[in-house]
């Protein structure tokens, strides 16, 4: 199996959940870490893994991020990770499969059905400073799901009249993945880079 190490400057979640029962309102993380373990002659055997930093939750709205921030919802001070750990389980297409993936959201763990496309696979140089220090190979995918966030105890709400709420139970993830091969970022030496947090750059 060939690692691929989750490229965290353009690996990023977005959600979506309804706002007053006609709008949507969407948030992203951004600091994910993690490795995908794959082999395309043995797809099935596939895993993956990582960390979401919970804390860096952003809707472009400070007051809404401090409150999902809080216990009401994400309660980032006891757990400011989001984890998961997954597998493809069916090849669906040339490009789509279907996987599962174990979310840790507050300390409950969920497994998740996932619906998988794979972008593709590209070379592109690593530049330190102005010198070349050879190609690296990157490779993409999108993955969508849905979960009630009540299954994990993110169950702040707030009803309005006629039996409508202020935040559907039900959210709409989206997790775009760029991954750049291990071996790569090893002999290119942009392994520090990109094992790095943004604080340490």
């Amino acid at each position: 199996m060939a690692t691929w190490i989750l490229e965290p400057g353009h690996t990023e979640a977005e959600f979506r959940a309804r706002h007053m029962m006609v709008t949507w309102v969407r948030g992203l993380f951004k600091d994910i870490r993690g490795r995908l373990e794959l082999d395309w002659d043995r797809y099935l055997d596939a895993t993956f893994e990582g960390e979401i930093d919970a804390t860096g939750i952003w809707t472009g709205e400070p007051q809404r991020d401090e409150h999902l921030r809080s216990a009401d919802f994400f309660d980032v001070e006891k757990h400011p990770g989001i984890t998961f750990s997954g597998r493809f389980t069916e090849r669906t297409g040339d490009t789509a499969f279907k996987g599962e993936v174990a979310v840790t959201i507050r300390g409950v763990t969920r497994t998740v059905p996932l619906d998988v496309l794979y972008l593709g696979e590209w070379k592109t140089p690593w530049w330190d400073g102005n010198e070349n220090k050879g190609e690296m190979r990157r490779i993409g995918f999108e993955a969508t799901a849905r979960i009630d966030r009540h299954d994990f105890g993110v169950s702040w709400q707030d009803e309005l009249p006629r039996g409508g709420v202020v935040v559907s139970n039900e959210i709409e993830l989206t997790l775009d993945v760029e991954a750049i091969l291990l071996e790569d970022l090893e002999r290119t030496g942009a392994i520090d880079y990109y094992m790095s947090s943004p604080r340490e750059r």
